[in-house]
Formats: C-alpha cells, structure tokens, sequence
C-alpha cells in the first residue's frame, strides 16, 4: 500500500505555516487550550470550524501543490485497495457460501466510485477564482460529499431490500452454511478497511477535506458492515440460517445512518450555516485584542465548502480620521486571517464607539 509520509508536505511552500487545531466534534476546544485572547501576529490554537470531528494536529499547512499530491496518494490508496478487497470478498462469499459477504464486497465495490468521486470534488474545489466562480470553488468538494451520501444510502438500500426478501421468502432456510473462507474474508476486511479509515482520515484533516472525510467514513462504515457480516457468518456456521440475513440488514441500517451524516454536513455546507459558537469567540477575541477596537457590534460567519467567511463591525474611536480608523480594521483583518487559515476573506466595517 501507497503511504504518504509528514514530510511530503513541502517546508518551504510559501504557504506553510504552523497549524494547530484543538476542538472537539461540537467545536469545543481541548481542555488544555482555554481561549486565549491572540496578539497581532502571535500564534494560537484556532478552532477548526467545518468538520465535525477535531481537525489534525499537523506541523504544516499543506501547499496547494502539497494537497494535490496528498489527494493523489489518497485516490490511489482507496481505489487499489478497495478493488483487491471487493474481489477477495466476493470470491470468498460466492466460494463460501455467504451472502452478508457478498453484499460486504457490493459496499467495497461502492467504495471504488466513492474515492474517485472524492478525488474528483477535491481537484475542482482547488482550482483559483475566475470570472464564472469569482468566490473560488470549494463548495464543488460539498457537491461531491453529497453524491458520496447519495451512493451510500444507494448501497444500503440495494442491501437491505436483499436481506428482506431472503427473511420473508425463507430462502436462507435452503442456503448452504458459510464457510471457513468466508469467515476469514470478513475478518480481513475489518483490519484491512479500518486501516484505510485511520489512513484517509488523518490525511483529510490534514487537508481539511469535507469529501475524503466523507470517503474515510465510508471506508469505516465498511468496515462496521464486515463487523456484522462476521456475525452473521458466525452465527449461520453454527445453524443459524437467518444470522446471515440478518447481519445484512444491520449492514443496511449502519450504511444509512453515515449517508445521513454525510449529507447532512454537505447540505449544511452549502446553505451557509454559520460556524460553532466556540470559533466566533475565537474570532471575536482575535479582533478585539487588536489596538484601537473598541468593541465588535456585529459578528457573523457562515460556512463556504471546507473555507469560511466572516463579517464583522466593529466600533474604534469616532474622533479618528478615516485613514487611522482604516488602519485599525485592516489590522483587524490581517490578524484573523493569518490566525485562521480556514477564514477564506474578513468583511470588516467601522463603527464610531
């Protein structure tokens, strides 16, 4: 298997910086990271706003050329991997007499689509601002998470629909007992798949990457369904026909609850919800730790694909010419855009205090 190693990330990429994020999945922060308010130019912990899950603690933020590489690696890792898998299961359900295999190396199979469909939403999610997409183009990496859902709750349905037909038809009464070989076959592929999970997973926080998360869920939601191929198999091995029947079932209902999460975070990603409160105070104290700003008025963040924007008015000295008043908000505006690499652009407007 391909690896990608720390140090593929490039050093000296204009853009690399050190990064560190400490949230938890409802955004917030780690015990040992309070919120400390950031001076001009000083480093700080900020909170990772987009995923729901807390965002990689990495030594550098990754180039564009970095990414591209990493998304690369990434698309050659799952697409390999999950063909010599899905093969394997399904020689060893077809072989070994087990349909909870046989649907185990459908979902694998579905896994293929979804790493190129992941690859695919990262590469054009990349790609610069231009005349027909004057904001950029991350939201296009939310499309592909949607469409990584949709082949989700696709593939558990397709399942679930099988293993309802074998229960009420009784069709497992007549189905020969699995087999040795397709035991081993799902032990394998839990190893192999939560491997993948670990892999991916890691590589998307590095990346910030809605959509290869979306594809390291994926792989762990296969290899949660091989949890339950497992037991099926098990329990048909010892002469309980409907123990394979049913684990798919389980499989379908596991398959469901992922598509759902996926497409909810996609959705929310594109209708622009705004931040987790932890981050906007984060934010806040940014600004205000800013000489000269008096208060912010108004603060609002809303969510652009794995970027974000933010808005905020804040109040300086009324007295001031409008060039110092200037001055104020845009050292406000480079301050929490060089602390937040996932602020895309600050809006900031002046208010006399």
């Amino acid at each position: 298997m391909s690896t990608i190693k720390q140090n593929d990330i490039n050093e000296d990429s204009p853009t690399a910086k050190t990064v560190q994020h400490t949230a938890d999945a409802e955004g917030k922060p780690a015990a040992s990271s309070p919120h400390p308010a950031p001076t001009n130019g000083a480093e700080s912990s900020p909170v990772n706003p987009n995923t729901h899950e807390p965002a990689a603690s990495v030594e550098f933020s990754p180039s564009p050329a970095d990414e591209r590489r990493i998304a690369n690696k990434l698309a050659g890792v799952g697409v390999t991997g999950n063909i010599a898998l899905s093969a394997f299961k399904l020689f060893a359900g077809i072989f070994g007499n087990s349909a909870a295999m046989v649907s185990d190396a459908v979902h694998s199979l579905s896994d293929v689509a979804a790493t190129a469909i992941a690859f695919v939403g990262v590469r054009l999610s990349q790609r610069a601002a231009d005349e027909s997409h004057p904001y950029g183009h991350e939201r296009f990496e939310c499309l592909a998470s949607m469409a990584l859902g949709l082949i989700l709750a696709a593939t558990g349905a397709g399942i679930g629909f099988a293993s309802v037909e074998s229960i009420v038809t009784g069709a497992y009464k007549t189905a020969a007992a699995p087999g040795c070989l397709a035991l081993s076959a799902a032990i394998v592929s839990i190893v192999v798949k939560e491997g993948m999970f670990w892999y991916t997973r890691h590589w998307a926080r590095v990346m910030n990457s809605d959509a290869f998360m979306a594809d390291a869920w994926h792989h762990r939601s296969d290899a949660l369904s091989s949890i339950g191929a497992l037991v099926g198999i098990g329990g048909a091995m010892l002469g309980w026909g409907v123990c394979d029947p049913l684990a798919s079932a389980v499989i379908c209902l596991i398959i469901f609850k992922v598509a759902y999460e996926v497409l909810r975070d996609a959705v929310n990603k594109v209708t622009d919800t705004p931040c987790a409160p932890t981050f906007e105070l984060e934010v806040r104290d940014c600004i205000l730790a800013q000489p000269g700003v008096v208060r912010i008025d108004n603060l609002r963040t809303r969510k652009f694909g794995s970027k974000v924007y933010v808005d905020a008015e804040i109040a300086v000295d009324g007295q001031l010419r409008l060039v110092d008043a200037h001055a104020i908000a845009e050292a406000a505006h480079d301050a929490v855009e060089r602390t937040f690499p996932t602020v895309k652009h600050i809006m900031i407007h002046e208010n006399p205090a």
